[in-house]
């Protein structure tokens, strides 16, 4: 690009930097790395399984945050050397390189200055996924099969393992529902902005007449729990039935009645898991997922009575929220933060970075406008 002021652009990169490092406050993180170090390397760490995984994950944890760190500061130093070597010897290549390297620099501070606004006391945890078709028959189940793949496409693209608990397929084709966990730090932060409901309008693939449909699906987004959570259900409360698994296939997690579907019968709560082949690995699974529900619906009753008191009557931001319009136009647009992309199937094949980040940035200012 002719004219540009890369000395501004990478002067504004590194004031960007700045900020982040003080939110961040580096030095104490690397303060409580050293201190977790310390810990990993006594002799009797695994002698409590518990405090081991919390020790180690928060390790895990902290350390990649400080390499995100320290890598993108070391590629702008690298860069404000690049562009100016190429332009002290006039190496229009090398200045071109540069110019691709700062774009791809400047989406990742950004993606980096996001992640610092994720700051609420659960954020920093892996996510729970759970997906429901809703009214749009067959279309409704086809749409919530498209948008479990989208999110799953999504953590492949940032190599996040996914951990798939229940598929319960509708007759036709698609979802009835799906549970699934993304295991990667800040999951929850990042993708609790996808909760709520998604519409979908298109020709319907499944109208013999070629009728225009319109079909939704529900997004729920729970943090997973960690040990030191404090989630007692006690077992009486707990309703356990086994089944045969279902699903397409004819593999061996269909020939036992392996699956599991637990209760909670204080609220209702019903959760089921028949990935796995033995009964007892779906219970204790099925049981991750329920406490997980629990937490959050005891946190979603404790806001509304804040809201209540405060005389909040608005409807959660989480409800209706986001439009896939595939005919007679092509958009997706996010209807609280008004992001949108022109391009459906890349946002269907994981390409969802843009509208999280919208999102997050939205959350912030909705949190802050209803403190003031």
């Amino acid at each position: 690009m002719a004219g540009r002021d890369y000395e501004a652009e990478i002067k504004q990169l590194q004031a960007t930097m700045h900020t982040i490092e003080q939110v961040l406050n580096l030095e104490a993180m690397r303060a409580e790395i050293d201190d977790l170090e310390q810990q990993v390397a006594a002799p009797d760490l695994w002698d409590d399984q518990e405090n081991a995984q919390r020790v180690t994950g928060r390790l895990s944890t902290l350390t990649g945050e400080m390499e995100r760190f320290t890598s993108l500061h070391g590629r702008i130093e690298d860069l404000d050397l690049m562009v100016e070597m190429a332009q002290d010897e006039g190496d229009a290549d090398t200045l071109a390189d540069s110019e691709r390297e700062l774009e791809r620099i400047k989406k990742s501070v950004e993606m980096l200055e996001v992640r610092t606004l994720l700051s609420d006391e659960y954020d920093a945890r892996e996510a729970l996924i759970t997906i429901r078709s809703g009214a749009g028959g067959v279309d409704a189940a086809d749409f919530a099969e498209k948008l479990m793949r989208m999110y799953v496409r999504w953590a492949e693209q940032h190599n996040y393992p996914v951990e798939v608990f229940d598929t319960s397929y509708a007759e036709e084709a698609g979802l009835k529902s799906a549970t699934f966990a993304v295991h990667a730090p800040y999951a929850y932060g990042t993708l609790s902005v996808e909760a709520g409901t998604h519409r979908l309008v298109r020709i319907s693939p499944f109208d013999n007449q070629g009728r225009r449909q319109t079909s939704f699906a529900a997004v729920e987004v729970v943090p997973v729990l960690e040990q030191t959570d404090e989630i007692d259900v006690p077992d009486e409360e707990v309703r356990v039935d086994v089944y045969r698994s279902g699903g397409p296939g004819g593999q061996s997690v269909n020939t036992t009645d392996s699956a599991v579907r637990l209760t909670h019968i204080p609220t209702g709560t019903v959760v089921s898991c028949q990935n796995e082949k033995s009964q007892l690995q779906n219970k204790a699974s099925a049981m991750v997922v329920l406490k997980a529900k629990l937490l959050a619906l005891k946190k979603a009753e404790e806001k509304a009575h804040l809201d209540e008191l405060k005389g909040d009557v608005q409807a959660s931001w989480g409800d209706q929220m986001r439009n896939y319009v595939l005919n007679p136009y092509q958009v997706v647009k996010d209807l609280r933060t008004t992001y949108e992309s022109g391009n459906p199937s890349a946002v269907f094949d994981g390409d969802i970075d843009g509208f999280l980040e919208a999102g997050i940035r939205w959350r912030r200012g909705a949190d802050k406008a209803d403190a003031n």
